[in-house]
């Protein structure tokens, strides 16, 4: 954790660089630092993954709309100033990845941050954080 997943309208694909809009957004996640300046997210355990939905319908269907909708998933312990400065990087990172597309046409964004307070299961296997958990 965390996982962001974004999902949109398959046209984005098209229009917009989703692989290099991924990566944006991973870095700007492993910026992101708390009050007390400690990174909040794991280098190891930050994930961004996009998917083009399936099947779509957006507004009234008589438009050519777009959309996407990011979803973070982060574990519990952050306070809300986090959440937001959280919040609000993503949404920059998006709006401006996806602004020349947001001058052609109408596409809506979200984003949108939930956090696993009460989880009744929470298995890990990885061979990825060892090679971010450095001891000096």
């Amino acid at each position: 954790m965390p996982h962001l997943v974004l999902l949109y309208t398959p046209d984005l694909e098209q229009q917009a660089d989703i692989p290099g809009l991924c990566r944006a957004l991973a870095d700007s996640m492993l910026q992101q630092r708390d009050e007390a300046g400690k990174a909040v997210f794991p280098t190891g355990g930050t994930r961004v993954l996009a998917y083009p939905a399936a099947h779509c319908a957006v507004a009234d269907g008589k438009g050519d709309y777009g959309f996407l909708y990011a979803n973070l998933r982060m574990g519990a312990g952050r306070s809300a100033t986090v959440h937001k400065a959280v919040g609000d990087s993503l949404l920059a990172v998006l709006r401006n990845h996806l602004d020349d597309l947001l001058q052609q046409r109408p596409v809506g964004i979200t984003v949108q941050i939930d956090q696993s307070p009460g989880q009744v299961y929470d298995g890990k296997h990885s061979s990825l954080h060892p090679l971010f958990n450095t001891h000096s």
